[in-house]
């Protein structure tokens, strides 16, 4: 009751209006909401504090300082036209594993630190994950520089809220002082509920590759040019856009995913021929030299297509991340706690990329998807039911029991070694 109360509360917090537009996408990190989550921190015991990036971190002592400590959280920001449970169940899951253990008396050797990421989505400033980012010492030079539409810096942004990012101090997670990372979240996909599961494991998070594609023709009159004499962009972007598609779709035993999300038509009229034309390519897969494999395809299919049509053309690489696989003890774990609650264990990858993403370049991580209906997220009607989510709490919360108190595992670093079959 008090989890979803809580979830409850924070959406009315969140949201403009009955639309769906959430007003925690549109800032780093809305006060009040923060203000919010940071009261639940205290009154489970924690001590919070909102760092300078904007990421507010609980902290649960633990009777022995010398071992490493575990992270759990997720994130509270969301986007434009989204729904309340993207995120947020991770945070207010883990706030609620902590006030469990409070009320258990739990004695805790290792330190646990929930937090709730900053701009995980990267709504407003088209760059995500930028609150773990910063908390591992992976920010990109120029990054507070970014402007939203209305031409506000990322650095005005935090000014706004009175956040001064300091950029000389050290990161606060590191492969030395972190032992693991545990994040829960919506599946944001229909797997779990055509399963008719819960809650399931998740393997690992593919590895997104962005791609910009610029195609440049000529423009001319819709209905003086011959159509052999034509140097149109869009035809061109068209034939890439529907053979990427077909490419992906070639072998659906596969979970190798494709999206053309973003164009932009140049002069963009009906009584014109397009000269300029922009796109996005989005490619994902959890195996590294598969997706290596579509990329090339992807690449000769616009030159080909370049050629074809006498275009010239432009690819730009915006993101190039390798897929994360978790840990497998981690794995093992929440199998076993899994089954002793009565659950089938059920493993599943991640195509969504999440915290957890940055977070395993720096210590091994497990992830715990929960069930939502029609597998839909990004959306006003994404939907999860509380008693799933109270089964992914309590997986949580065992899961956690058996490593905090666990004094000889104190491993960190990059564990990121796959076990996913190639067939």
């Amino acid at each position: 009751m008090r989890l979803e109360n809580r979830l409850k509360e924070l959406a009315k917090i969140g949201k403009i209006s009955d639309t769906g537009v959430c007003r925690l996408a549109h800032s780093i990190e809305d006060k009040q909401a923060m203000d919010l989550v940071s009261s639940w921190m205290n009154e489970a015991g924690m001590t919070s504090t909102i760092d300078s990036f904007g990421n507010l971190i609980g902290v649960y002592e633990g009777n022995d300082p010398s071992l490493t400590r575990l992270v759990i959280g997720s994130h509270i920001d969301t986007q434009p036209y989204a729904g309340r449970f993207d995120g947020t169940i991770g945070v207010l899951g883990a706030i609620e594993v902590i006030q469990l253990m409070q009320e258990n008396h739990i004695k805790l050797e290792r330190t646990i630190e929930i937090v709730s990421f900053a701009d995980e989505e990267g709504a407003r400033f088209n760059k995500g994950l930028f609150g773990v980012r910063a908390l591992t010492g992976k920010l990109e030079a120029e990054e507070m520089e970014l402007k939203d539409i209305n031409g506000t810096t990322r650095a005005q942004a935090l000014k706004d809220i009175e956040l001064y990012p300091n950029h000389m101090e050290p990161p606060r997670y590191t492969p030395e002082n972190v032992c693991a990372f545990l994040e829960m979240h919506i599946e944001q996909g229909p797997l779990l509920e055509s399963q008719n599961l819960p809650v399931g494991i998740v393997s690992g998070i593919s590895g997104p590759l962005w791609l910009t594609v610029e195609f440049e023709g000529h423009s001319g009159h819709a209905g003086a040019v011959p159509m052999g004499l034509r140097q149109d962009a869009l035809v061109g972007a068209a034939r890439v856009i529907h053979l990427f598609d077909e490419m992906v779709k070639s072998d659906l035993s596969h979970p190798t995913v494709g999206t053309v999300g973003f164009i932009n038509n140049f002069p963009n009229s009906r009584n014109t021929i397009s000269e300029k034309v922009t796109f996005t390519i989005d490619l994902r897969d959890l195996l590294p030299d598969r997706r290596k494999k579509y990329e090339d395809q992807l690449y000769q299919l616009i030159t080909t297509t370049a050629q074809m049509y006498q275009l010239n053309y432009h690819i730009t690489e915006d993101t190039n991340s390798d897929p994360k696989y978790c840990a497998g003890w981690i794995k093992e774990i929440m199998q076993e706690e899994l089954t002793e609650m009565g659950q089938e264990p059920f493993e599943l990858m991640s195509g969504p990329f999440h915290d957890s993403l940055i977070m395993a370049d720096c210590c091994p991580y497990g992830m715990i998807f929960v069930r939502c209906e029609k597998g839909l997220s990004h959306h006003p009607n994404e939907y999860a039911d509380i008693e799933d989510i109270t089964i992914g709490t309590q997986l949580l919360y065992h899961t956690v029991t058996r490593i905090v108190n666990n004094k000889h595992l104190n491993v960190g670093g990059n564990t990121n070694e796959s076990n996913i079959q190639t067939s």
